[in-house]
């Protein structure tokens, strides 16, 4: 895919964030509503979402960001600045250095309840919302994570619940076992491409606890959303349908796909699929506009 590649930093409460931008290679007066992206974690940096970087055959910029402590972005000096407010913020500073006054803006997992805090607190100029494999309500896709946990092989079942229980998940066998989980439920693909082994090369730490987000839930609010959304996830993803029916039933219009040969990655699983449903859905909602 041609596009045009350009990157640098810019600077939030004393920190350096990296982005990079992919633009098309046609005239830029013809270029319509670029597409900001999210990433998840939180802490896994942008890497694994590069190949979003064919959007941009829509005759759109596509942006992306690492946040703060991953990446290529700086760690912070002091790790009791990560919470959800921090990067709600950092996000909107973001868009207000890079001029990004009308978006379409796009999250995956963490990234897309990032985009629904953006999004709640009545951030202007989101032409629509793409939420890939995002739960409204964090202690619900815990639940259900273990659920699907509790479906592995009873031997690898056994060897999570014991390594939790007696605080050694830093075991080869407790890695082991989650590797069985993670390629069921995280990526089908086999080995893993590229883009996510060098985005958990580059992995953030220290906003990884659960107690930043365990409590997370903003299914209460999520009617009062007025904005054009579009719903991702995979037939076999640890976000799974019972964590995005609350985010259809309750955002009016809301459309969902699930996408029949994917888990967690589908942009990536399923990636031409993944790409012509975003490209047919933002060019729907910008020709009603």
């Amino acid at each position: 895919m041609k596009h045009l590649f350009t990157e640098d930093f810019l600077h939030f409460q004393n920190h350096k964030i990296w982005y990079g931008r992919f633009d098309p290679t046609t005239n830029t007066s013809d270029r319509r509503i670029p597409i900001l992206c999210l990433h998840g974690g939180p802490g896994v940096p942008h890497d694994y979402l590069e190949s979003l970087s064919d959007l941009t055959a829509t005759g759109r910029s596509v942006i992306f960001y690492d946040q703060l402590g991953c990446g290529n972005s700086e760690q912070a000096t002091d790790p009791s600045i990560y919470s959800i407010a921090y990067f709600q913020e950092e996000l909107a500073h973001v868009r207000k250095v890079l001029g990004l006054e009308i978006i379409h803006l796009l999250g995956q997992s963490w990234g897309g309840c990032l985009a629904l805090e953006h999004t709640l607190v009545g951030a202007s100029g989101i032409e629509s919302l793409i939420l890939s494999n995002t739960p409204s309500n964090v202690r619900q896709f815990v639940s259900e994570a273990y659920r699907l946990m509790s479906e592995l092989p009873p031997d690898v079942y056994q060897v999570i619940k014991e390594s939790e229980a007696e605080g050694k998940t830093d075991s080869p066998a407790y890695q082991a076992a989650m590797e069985v989980f993670k390629q069921r439920h995280f990526c089908l693909l086999n080995p893993l491409p590229d883009s996510v082994q060098r985005a958990y090369q580059k992995v953030g730490r220290d906003f990884r606890g659960a107690g930043k987000i365990m409590d997370w839930d903003v299914t209460p609010k999520l009617a009062t959303i007025q904005i054009p959304t579009l719903l991702i996830s995979g037939r076999y993803d640890q976000v799974t349908p019972a964590c995005v029916e609350p985010l259809h039933q309750k955002i009016a219009g809301s459309k969902w796909l699930i996408f029949q040969e994917s888990s967690h990655l589908p942009h990536l699983e399923e990636h031409e699929k993944f790409i012509k449903a975003v490209s047919e859905f933002i060019a729907a909602v910008e020709d009603k506009n």
